[in-house]
């Protein structure tokens, strides 16, 4: 600023007063961010059923929308196998012409069952809800299918299937290893293999 500047900006802010801030205090923060664990004792704790998985504010999507979601720490190359459908699906889940109350409940028996048993690939058909009697040709379960599978911590990724699988009317789902599949590994490397 050159003088001229500085006397015009002076003399247009003589009346100004500063703003009084009001003393602020930040809230208390426990962790950083509750547990999916923590979630899941408390929706059990309330309701009493164990099936944590939201049915409040489903998302409805286009049938030819493409499923894709991968947790942090899922190697870029497993997540493109499993878009390519290079893992044989050990289960399939059909949700095809269910209601919702009844999807909710047999993906999440289907998942916890997958996850005693070890399976690593599972699939999961819900159809693209074209033929329904919505106005909008909205898939209502396709919508709920891609919520819940991303609030359970055994799925570590999936993808919409293959044309040759069910293109986006089904998924292709890659769940956790259990605590006895990890130690299997475990002990079969630190033999040597």
């Amino acid at each position: 600023m050159n003088d001229d500047e500085e006397f015009l900006f002076q003399q247009e802010m003589a009346g100004v007063a500063p703003l009084q801030h009001e003393a602020r205090v930040l809230p208390k923060r426990g962790p950083a961010a509750a547990s999916a664990a923590a979630r899941r004792q408390a929706a059990v704790a309330e309701t009493g059923d164990p099936n944590f998985l939201q049915v409040d504010d489903l998302p409805k999507l286009d049938p030819w929308y493409v499923l894709s979601f991968k947790r942090p720490g899922v190697q870029n190359g497993v997540f493109r196998k499993l878009k390519q459908g290079r893992y044989a699906a050990e289960a399939l889940l059909n949700l095809h012409r269910r209601s919702v109350t009844a999807s909710r409940k047999e993906l999440y028996e289907f998942v916890m069952q997958a996850q005693e048993l070890g399976l690593r690939s599972v699939q999961v058909v819900h159809g693209k809800g074209q033929n329904s009697r919505e106005q909008e040709q909205s898939s209502i379960i396709k919508g709920c299918v891609n919520h819940w599978l991303q609030q359970f911590d055994e799925v570590l990724a999936f993808h919409s299937a293959t044309v040759q699988q069910g293109g986006t009317g089904a998924v292709f789902v890659l769940l956790r290893k259990s605590e006895e599949q990890k130690q299997k590994n475990r002990e079969h490397y630190t033999r040597g293999g």
